[in-house]
């Protein structure tokens, strides 16, 4: 019983982990590409 739950705490905790990585780089190239790319002057 307590073996299951741990496992899918795990599971979870490895899931929440993964789409915080995932969010920061899509931040961070959303980052780069508005610093690089030249204004809109219209």
């Amino acid at each position: 019983m307590w073996k299951k739950i741990l496992i899918i705490a795990g599971v979870i905790g490895a899931a929440a982990l993964i789409a915080k990585k995932v969010k920061e780089s899509n931040d961070e190239r959303a980052l780069w590409h508005e610093a690089t790319t030249a204004p809109d002057l219209r």
